[in-house]
């Protein structure tokens, strides 16, 4: 087999995962590769019939996950020297360029190390004074490695056009937008039950405490915050014993489509997100979503016809606003709209594209 796609590892449930495992079922004969498979992932992975091998193994897998994955992919990826195509994904797996000698090399960009960029001060004021100059010098020297390698890639592809604008403003480099597979067809209208849905992930940058907060001050509206992360214990408290604020924490795939089935709407206001598969799935349900109007949101809701955007940095008035609206739109007519919009992202759109390029 002469033929790869490269990830740098199987860590969550998340967007990349999913990504990365469709196209291993779309494209058996490509040899799936990444460096190491989490066992958060198993679930996701134990249900896809696609083979992925993994680069771990001696001294290098007890270093931390991120220096691992940039081990393997720039000193152990050598299956790659006679390779004829391979797609590389991620941050860490670009770095495995050097080892191919010839043929196609292809760049799939879910979104840049945005820890490194745009989010580069942030990240460093996350951490204690002494670690900082470390910090600072560990990402110098990625930013450099980074950019040389996706510099040798033939073709740049990315996953919208805001994270398109976002690589040409930091590397200068261009691409094509090729929207990620989002598995609509698994997702119905199954009734509304009038509750509202928050998905993301439970960190600071997703926002879901301004969702909280908005809800604290609509009791005769019903919240459900359908996941978990680092901030769950301290988003409980923040809600307290509020009776229309329920946490789930993470659902299996099957519970989740039936609460987007059920809900009245979706609501997703990350900070700046790459595309965001949430407010997708949400439409293909046939629910219209609450977003905010920034990063890839602005690319799959419609105002007005799919849902509503609020402005950038949302206040909880803004999203009592906005749940107001819903309530004034919400019926057959929007659920029929959101439905046709979703169409516009599925995983069959995204493989006859990848088909043209790969084959």
């Amino acid at each position: 087999m002469k033929n790869y796609l490269l990830y740098d590892f199987m860590q969550v449930a998340g967007g990349a995962e999913r990504v990365t495992l469709t196209l291993a079922e779309a494209f058996p004969e490509f040899q799936t590769v990444v460096s190491r498979c989490y066992p958060d992932a198993q679930p996701l992975m134990s249900a896809s019939p696609a083979t992925v091998q993994t680069l771990h193994g001696g001294w290098s897998s007890v270093l931390p996950r991120i220096l691992e994955s940039l081990w393997c992919f720039r000193f152990r990826a050598g299956l790659l020297k006679d390779a004829q195509t391979v797609l590389y994904s991620g941050f860490y797996a670009p770095l495995a360029v050097y080892q191919q000698r010839a043929g196609r090399r292809l760049y799939y960009c879910h979104t840049i190390p945005r820890f490194a960029y745009d989010l580069y001060d942030s990240t460093l004021a996350g951490f204690p004074f002494w670690l900082r100059p470390a910090y600072a010098l560990f990402v110098r020297w990625f930013r450099a490695q980074y950019e040389a390698a996706i510099g040798r890639m033939d073709r740049i592809f990315v996953n919208s056009e805001n994270v398109r604008a976002r690589l040409h403003r930091y590397t200068g480099l261009d691409a094509e937008v090729v929207y990620p597979p989002v598995a609509t067809q698994h997702f119905r209208f199954l009734g509304d039950e009038g509750y509202y849905l928050s998905t993301a992930r439970l960190v600071p940058n997703k926002r879901v405490e301004v969702i909280v907060q908005a809800f604290l001050q609509m009791p005769n509206r019903s919240l459900v915050v359908l996941s978990g992360g680092p901030e769950l214990e301290r988003l409980k408290a923040l809600a307290g014993n509020a009776p229309n604020i329920q946490f789930t924490g993470w659902q299996t795939d099957e519970a989740l489509r039936h609460w987007v089935g059920n809900a009245r709407c979706v609501i997703y206001l990350p900070v700046d997100e790459d595309f965001g598969m949430s407010p997708v799935e949400a439409m293909a349900a046939g629910k219209p979503v609450i977003g905010v109007a920034e990063g890839g949101l602005l690319e799959t809701v419609v105002p007005g016809q799919t849902g509503v955007l609020v402005a950038p940095a949302p206040t909880p008035g803004a999203v009592m606003d906005a749940v107001t609206q819903i309530e004034q739109i919400h019926g057959e007519d929007l659920s029929a709209q959101c439905r046709l919009r979703a169409q516009q992202f599925t995983e069959a759109a995204f493989i006859a594209r990848m088909q043209a390029i790969l084959r």
